[in-house]
């Protein structure tokens, strides 16, 4: 079974200050981390060593967070990871193509601090990993 010290949660987001944050609120709460700051060097990270969880911003440089979320579904071998969508983008049109491509969650950025993505980030750990 997954020890909590060893769940890897790879960030998609291009913004510096929100990508810090997070990571650094993920290293405190005992995750390991990788980063990416576009879609292409997601896709890249999630297959050179893939995470237990993705946290997707969905406006990126180059392909957008869409595109990478069916790429990592489309996948066989990054298709069962858990993603959770972070973006600014809020509308139910957003929210539904997301889920329907098979995120997670969806967490608008304006709505949720930084405690409360984390607590997202264990539920759905939880409910993906640790629950029968």
């Amino acid at each position: 079974m997954l020890k909590h010290g060893e769940i890897k949660i790879l960030v998609i987001e291009d913004d510096k200050f929100l990508r810090e944050l997070l990571v650094g609120k993920l290293k405190k709460e005992g995750y390991a981390t990788t980063e990416a700051v576009d879609g292409e060097g997601g896709l890249d990270a999630a297959k050179k060593d893939p995470p237990h969880l993705i946290m997707l911003d969905l406006v990126l440089p180059g392909a957008d967070g869409f595109e990478i979320l069916q790429s990592l579904k489309n996948n066989p071998d990054s298709s069962k990871i858990p993603v959770i969508v972070l973006s600014n983008l809020g509308s139910r049109e957003d929210i539904d193509r997301a889920l329907s491509l098979g995120a997670k969650e969806f967490l608008v950025k304006a709505h949720h601090t930084p405690q409360e993505i984390v607590d997202t980030i264990k539920k759905v750990l939880d409910a993906s990993y640790f629950q029968k």
